[in-house]
């Protein structure tokens, strides 16, 4: 894992492509549940006052939905 990955996401771009985009979580309700959850996720680390982690949580979403973007317009 780069600094770049531990700074913004708090996991490598590997881990986040196994643990969310290609979970079976994915597969079976759709990649947009995925980015929901980890939003939500977001929500509740930040009643918690874990902003720092709140932040790597929306980017790690931000992540997905843009590989989903790429992938649309690749397609």
């Amino acid at each position: 894992m780069t600094s770049f990955e531990w700074d913004c996401y708090g996991t490598s771009v590997e881990s986040i492509r196994k643990d969310y985009i290609d979970s079976v979580t994915a597969r079976l309700t759709g990649i947009e549940m995925v980015i929901m959850s980890v939003m939500s996720d977001a929500q509740y680390l930040m009643e918690l006052k874990a902003y720092d982690e709140a932040r790597k949580a929306m980017n790690i979403a931000k992540f997905i939905l843009g590989e989903q973007l790429k992938s649309k317009m690749a397609a």
